[in-house]
């Protein structure tokens, strides 16, 4: 299992794998299993996909991951990619308008995320 950051210009969190774009993440998806997905929606001036790209794929397939971030720093983005995965998304998965919480990346760069009971 693993975990997933999507975007093309911040820093990658420590125990994330990073897709730079929106292919890259669908690969990601695709060919493993995802514990937390975080999703930038604007991926470069050079980019004609974004993280609506991603979403729209995960709707259509019906793949979900645990928990989806969206740290996309575009208010009207964020709202409509978190209104169409709320409208779909399995009761299991966690869905957040809003960047991962420290504890959560720090759990995830300790390995203890997430934490066992």
């Amino acid at each position: 299992m693993i975990h997933v950051y999507l975007d093309d210009s911040r820093p990658c969190p420590q125990g994330f794998v990073l897709a730079k774009d929106a292919k890259e993440c669908i690969t990601l998806l695709e060919e493993c299993e995802v514990d937390i997905l975080s999703l930038d929606h604007d991926l470069g001036w050079m980019s004609k996909q974004t993280g609506m790209d991603v979403v729209i794929w995960l709707i259509q397939h019906r793949k979900f991951p645990r928990t989806i971030y969206i740290h996309t720093s575009s208010p009207s983005a964020c709202t409509q990619m978190y209104q169409m995965l709320g409208t779909v998304k399995p009761d299991r998965m966690g869905l957040f308008a809003h960047r991962m919480p420290e504890e959560v990346l720090l759990g995830v760069a300790q390995g203890t995320y997430p934490s066992k009971p």
